[in-house]
């Protein structure tokens, strides 16, 4: 599904499969809930989202394809991805944990590619383990703690 412009309904497109860059990892999506940010979105409400862009950003998935140096996560593991999508690591925010306030920070679903697809490409730290027990029908990642 791809956000089109506010107001609008989200459209079915069939889009290249993701190929893993440096570090990154392509995730077959078992489920990606529904979060109000993505409804936020479709609303208009907030600004300058990524034109084209796949919602949603409470994934879990398999890992189906590693590039190189992607060593973190096993082939077919189960991996969560959350709202924060990228932060630098270097301003004062980042380095006080507080990543979601980078002036440089991306989010998923919103200005990369979310879950609302069949394959979602990932690179660490914007993807992280999946607990045992941790649930994949109802995703809580913008929530819950890796």
């Amino acid at each position: 599904m791809q956000f089109v412009r506010p107001g609008a309904p989200l459209r079915c497109a069939a889009l290249p499969d993701p190929q893993p860059g440096p570090g990154q990892v392509v995730l077959r999506v078992a489920a990606c809930a529904v979060c109000r940010t993505d409804l936020h979105l479709v609303d208009g409400e907030l600004a300058n989202p990524r034109p084209g862009v796949v919602p949603g950003h409470e994934i879990v998935g398999r890992v189906v394809a590693r590039g190189a140096g992607a060593t973190r996560f096993a082939m077919g593991q189960r991996v969560g991805v959350p709202w924060l999508g990228f932060a630098c690591g270097t301003c004062r925010f980042c380095r006080d944990g507080r990543e979601n306030l980078c002036p440089e920070a991306r989010f998923t679903g919103y200005q990369r590619d979310g879950g609302y697809a069949e394959l979602c490409r990932r690179r660490r730290p914007s993807a992280l383990p999946c607990r045992r027990g941790m649930a994949t029908r109802r995703p809580r990642r913008c929530s819950a703690p890796g």
